[in-house]
């Protein structure tokens, strides 16, 4: 269900807040609707914690509104609220002698009245909630005996004995590793899907808020510069400026972040294609080598990764095999090459031309690395004096030993 206007279980009207009268973000006006997923994401220091304060009534907004359910939330009294909207903050919770059982049934108070006693409903609630988390089998450990990823996961079950509709929580995977953050994060999303709960959450992971997050709220330079669904503002631009990275590439193709290498050890052409590349792109970009390629399609796995990694690409559209301009840029890129590899790609119909590539490397006198196993039957002439390597590892040794010109690393 919505709020009572139709629409938004919480929304903001020309809301500004921060501290001591002192505005760390302005004028913000949004709002979200029942099931969503909702993540802030910018830097450090950018006023998401502050606003997530606000808008869970810790902290007064210093001019504007905050609604929950289509109610000013300054009018809803603490009890109420507390059956509405449950919190999850960064602070660090290390409750002396408590269970997790006891621990999550803390989260009844909204609803056993003054005594605090649990019936047999709230017994229930409680265990449905720690299940919801996949954390039932720790009801009877100590709270402060489970580890942080376990800690994370009963502090959202105890949010969730409140059975609220809204739930609030700052960086909730700041302090879990790899697994715990991927679980926490699922079972935040599946809340959303299966109870209809309303998550805002604050997150560091731009990767992980593209594929859990159903709305995005990017948060920078005093407010907020835009919200919407997270396919159409996760894009590299808007990332980028979001964040100013130096040196990383956001790709919303591949959902993650690209690190460019320095371009300090030489210039390697790849030819490549049909998702051949990816890794070998990534490979020397971290080994420090400046990269071209081609000929790739533009829905090609190795266009997104070489784009993202800054390589200079000879790229082609979709079902059309390579024109001569893509050619003659691909020619172009491998003449100031120090040396050439060849990802091993499966030769086809629209990649013919790249054999082409290949066939002029070597007329050129340039070095050659191959990855292709075989008798080399599909490379042209055979391999001759290429240098043949069985995998990357073996490929990564070879250039190690081999001198490159000093003309790129001047460049750079």
């Amino acid at each position: 269900m919505s709020g009572s206007d139709g629409r938004f279980v919480i929304e903001c009207r020309e809301l500004s807040v921060g501290y001591k009268r002192k505005a760390v973000l302005s004028q913000i006006t949004m709002g979200f609707e029942e099931g969503r997923f909702v993540a802030l994401l910018g830097p450090n220091g950018a006023g998401k914690t502050t606003l997530l304060r606000t808008i869970s009534n810790l902290l007064p907004p210093i001019s504007g509104r905050v609604l929950v359910m289509g109610r000013e939330l300054k009018e809803i009294r603490s009890p109420e609220l507390a059956r509405i909207m449950a919190v999850v903050l960064t602070t660090r919770v290390s409750p002396p002698l408590l269970s997790v059982f006891d621990f999550v049934a803390l989260g009844r108070y909204p609803h056993t009245g003054r005594l605090g006693r649990l019936g047999r409903a709230d017994c229930a609630v409680v265990h449905e909630s720690l299940a919801a988390v996949n954390a039932l089998e720790l009801i009877d450990r100590p709270f402060n005996a489970i580890s942080d990823g376990e800690r994370q996961k009963v502090l959202v079950a105890r949010a969730l004995a409140q059975e609220p509709r809204l739930l609030v929580l700052d960086e909730p995977t700041i302090h879990l590793d790899l697994k715990h953050r991927m679980e926490v994060m699922a079972i935040l999303r599946d809340l959303c899907r299966t109870r209809g709960i309303t998550v805002v959450a604050s997150l560091h992971d731009v990767d992980v808020a593209a594929k859990v997050a159903d709305t995005v709220v990017l948060v920078r330079d005093g407010g907020v510069a835009d919200w919407g669904t997270a396919e159409k503002l996760l894009t590299g631009d808007r990332v980028g400026e979001l964040y100013r990275f130096d040196g990383v590439e956001y790709s919303h193709h591949l959902g993650g972040m690209e690190l460019r290498g320095a371009a300090s050890r030489g210039k390697a052409f790849v030819v490549a294609g049909m998702g051949s590349g990816a890794t070998l792109y990534r490979l020397l970009a971290k080994r420090g080598y400046a990269i071209s390629t081609g000929i790739v399609h533009t829905n090609d796995l190795d266009y997104f990764v070489a784009r993202s990694l800054g390589a200079d690409c000879s790229f082609q559209q979709p079902a059309e095999a390579a024109d001569g301009e893509a050619l003659a840029l691909a020619l172009g890129y491998l003449e100031e090459c120090d040396f050439v590899i060849d990802s091993g790609f499966e030769p086809g119909r629209m990649n013919q031309v790249n054999l082409k590539l290949l066939e002029a490397a070597r007329a050129r006198g340039k070095t050659v690395f191959t990855l292709r196993s075989g008798d080399g039957e599909a490379f042209p002439g055979g391999f001759g004096e290429c240098i043949q390597c069985n995998d990357e590892e073996e490929l990564l040794a070879a250039l190690d030993r081999y001198p490159v010109s000093d003309r790129h690393l001047e460049a750079t």
